[in-house]
């Protein structure tokens, strides 16, 4: 009997082993939205700081923040416009009243902002976000910059000095083209920050009505001075919120003149999707409090640990379609999680975050598209974008307590080659042994743990073809199973004058769909059963 008991003890171990295999099909012929990038702040004073750093230290921060191959590659930055008095608003005194001609003070720093922003596009950095927290008090209905207060001349909002919104509008203006005049475009404005708070810091308050107002007078203002910069709105504390004032500036006729809807995260988590034609993005969010140490990628899933971040960017990005996500703030001095780097004297500490943003910055670069996936498995998560320089990368995170084992296959691009990268507890962000064989890359993705897999290849190989694998894992502590399946649609008659987009099935026997092909594509065949849409 013992011969008969190993072979089944045997048997049972390769089954495991072989159930244990999770696929995951990336269809590069379903797109969604078009990434802008990952970023952060160095808002309040922080790129003054970064500034007076010693040389050392100060490089060794904006590598780790931009640096595609040692850093985070990080592609967005956000610049606070001052609303104060003297050395922080271009405008520190009043005009007198809102037709009156401004005094506009420019030292050419912004507390070295300018320089800061310098540095960013140095590294490659294209997207500059400048946001207004409040405007100058002296334009709002509590005459001061700070504790709320409304925009004069807004929807509700009366002041006997009278409407500030065209000179509001000038001010957002001439704060652009100080910028020019150092030779940093500023791509995006915005004009509010958390609406509905109202702080002791700078900060004023709107609803979604009375943004609008100031969206219509905004928009041709930066129009008629020949800017291109797009208008963001509302950086709302919260998800939810921002998600009314999206439907109230919509309802009021302003939505169209926007260029992205931002939000923050702090009173109402990002969930769902927001209804707007733009693209959306979670410009601020951290773990204030929290202290930094112990500095974990994975222990127990607390606030400010780098999985528990790696999960929500992926589940904004993913389930709100998000094209840009960024943190609070990039570096600065102290002990907590406010920040994605801590600085003390000469010593910098990067997070664990920090690598968790870089996971997706490094590999998902502006310009990037959402791709299709399918495939599951139980606390596996996958996601995949197509890079504009035809590379795709592929997430995949392991929420699990043992490693799982990882195929990638891909539908409408055949991989030549591949890499992986991994974090986890005990690594940052490392090189990972990954195969490639049949065009189906593989690799071993930790517990607790990230892996992205860069596909570099070609256009091709789409299969009409029904493909089903199902596994489960080895291990005799968790238990992943996975059913994968791969299919392609076939309608009754086929469509008139439609087109399937870029890699897209256009012909084949038994394919009645759409046989012609988007512009800039052509039909081309791959088998008798498949042809494809290819540029």
């Amino acid at each position: 009997m013992a011969p008969l008991f190993q072979l089944s003890a045997l048997l049972t171990l390769c089954v495991s082993f072989v159930r244990a295999q999770t696929t995951v099909t990336v269809q590069a012929g379903t797109t969604f939205q078009t990434m802008d990038g990952f970023g952060f702040s160095e808002a309040f004073g922080h790129a003054n700081d970064l500034f007076n750093y010693p040389a050392a230290e100060q490089k060794q921060v904006l590598d780790l923040l931009f640096n595609v191959t040692t850093g985070a590659g990080m592609t967005i930055i956000r610049n606070r416009i001052g609303s104060g008095g003297a050395g922080d608003s271009i405008l520190p005194t009043s005009p007198g009243c809102p037709t009156c001609t401004p005094t506009y003070v420019w030292d050419g720093s912004d507390g070295h902002q300018v320089w800061f922003s310098q540095q960013a596009m140095a590294y490659g950095v294209k997207t500059i976000y400048a946001d207004a927290w409040s405007a100058p008090g002296f334009m709002k209905t509590n005459g001061v910059e700070t504790n709320g207060g409304t925009l004069c001349g807004v929807t509700g909002a009366t002041c006997a000095s009278g409407d500030w919104k065209q000179a509001y509008a000038n001010f957002l203006t001439q704060y652009i083209k100080f910028y020019q005049q150092s030779n940093v475009t500023i791509t995006h404005v915005g004009f509010l920050n958390e609406p509905e708070f109202s702080p002791t810091y700078s900060s004023m308050n709107s609803n979604g009505q009375q943004a609008a107002d100031f969206i219509k007078v905004l928009s041709p203002t930066l129009a008629a001075a020949g800017l291109n910069t797009k208008i963001t709105c509302c950086d709302s504390e919260g998800w939810s919120n921002q998600i009314t004032m999206t439907n109230a500036i919509s309802a009021a006729g302003a939505l169209n003149l926007l260029g992205v809807v931002t939000s923050h995260a702090y009173s109402s988590p990002v969930s769902g999707t927001i209804n707007t034609p733009t693209n959306v993005w979670e410009t601020e969010y951290a773990d204030l409090s929290d202290p930094l140490l112990p500095n974990n990628w994975f222990s127990n899933g607390a606030a400010g640990e780098g999985f528990t971040w790696a999960n929500q960017i992926f589940d904004g990005i993913v389930n709100s379609r998000l094209s840009a996500y960024l943190y609070w703030i990039g570096a600065e001095p102290g002990t907590t999680n406010s920040a994605l780097i801590l600085t003390n004297g000469t010593t910098v500490t990067p997070s664990k975050r920090l690598w968790a943003f870089a996971q997706f910055s490094r590999y998902i670069r502006p310009g990037a598209v959402r791709l299709g996936t399918s495939g599951s498995g139980a606390n596996l998560k996958f996601s995949a974008f197509k890079n504009s320089d035809g590379s795709v990368s592929v997430q995949v995170l392991n929420n699990n307590a043992a490693a799982a084992a990882i195929n990638v296959v891909t539908s409408g691009f055949t991989a030549t080659s591949v890499q992986a990268f991994v974090s986890a507890q005990g690594t940052d962000l490392a090189a990972l042994p990954a195969t490639l064989s049949g065009g189906i890359a593989s690799a071993s993705v930790p517990a607790h743990g990230m892996v992205t897999f860069v596909l570099n290849g070609a256009p091709g190989s789409g299969s009409s073809t029904t493909t089903v694998g199902s596994s489960s894992t080895g291990s005799t502590t968790t238990t992943v199973s996975t059913t994968v399946i791969t299919t392609v649609s076939t309608p009754t008659s086929s469509p008139t004058g439609c087109l399937s987009a870029e890699w897209g099935q256009c012909a084949g026997i038994g394919w009645t769909g759409c046989t012609g092909c988007a512009a800039g594509t052509a039909c081309q065949f791959v088998n008798d059963w498949y042809s494809q849409c290819l540029p």
